[in-house]
């Protein structure tokens, strides 16, 4: 069995999931998009500030499971353009270091609520 990870430091599920499913040795963190966490609105139409929001978003759910960015092991981004995929990349690069989690990045037709980003990660404990 798993347990629900829920923080009020990061966006609220806005449908039938969990911000994050704490298995023990592994974290799996929804898909986040660039909401602010307090108005639930995106935090700008700006590709880079969207990207920075999603980073931040995903860091209040790790920590909330005492984790931090160097626990991810696997991150999915799934972008409306791949024209954005430079400054996603360069934000995204930021919050990292090495050795860097196994990543995918896609260009989608839609994502919720019209975002123009939105990241998945699956951390360890192990």
């Amino acid at each position: 069995m798993f347990k629900a990870v829920s923080t009020n430091q990061a966006p609220s599920a806005i449908g039938p999931y969990s911000q994050a499913t704490d298995l023990g040795n592994i974290v799996y963190i929804s898909g986040q998009i660039p909401l602010d966490p307090e108005t639930m609105e995106f935090v700008s139409n700006d590709i880079q500030e969207q990207t920075h929001q999603v980073m931040k978003n995903i860091l209040a759910i790790l920590e909330d499971v005492n984790l931090s960015f160097k626990n991810v092991v696997k991150m999915n981004i799934y972008l409306d353009s791949m024209d954005d995929f430079a400054v996603v990349n360069d934000v995204y690069a930021s919050y990292l270091t090495e050795p860097y989690p196994a990543r995918a990045a896609v260009e989608v037709s839609k994502l919720p609520k019209g975002a123009k980003v939105e990241i998945e990660a699956i951390a360890t404990r192990g």
